[in-house]
């Protein structure tokens, strides 16, 4: 599955609690590798807007169960949206 077939899909926890639509992502360049989606748009924010995004507006790839007519995000003992690490939104605001 290419990347740009998962833009627009509904995101829902393996709960069924509706978490958004798939409206980015970030890939690992170094990894080659999806790291997150995002329910929202990338554009060039802030270092607040940075870690507001990645708290709340994003889950990590490797949560991810299925992927089909819907993205289905694991919940079991863990965090839903897991707080970025300090290099994750650093790395991110320098690019």
């Amino acid at each position: 599955m290419e990347i740009s077939e998962i833009y627009s899909k509904d995101v829902y926890t393996d709960s069924g609690q509706y978490l958004g639509e798939v409206r980015d992502a970030i890939i690992d360049l170094e990894k080659g590798e999806v790291s997150r989606l995002l329910m929202e748009e990338w554009r060039s924010p802030s270092r607040d807007d940075v870690k507001r995004m990645l708290q709340g507006k994003s889950v990590l790839f490797k949560n991810i169960k299925n992927i089909g007519d819907v993205v289905l995000v694991s919940t079991s003992g863990q965090a839903v949206r897991q707080e970025p690490s300090a290099s994750e939104t650093s790395d991110l605001i320098n690019r």
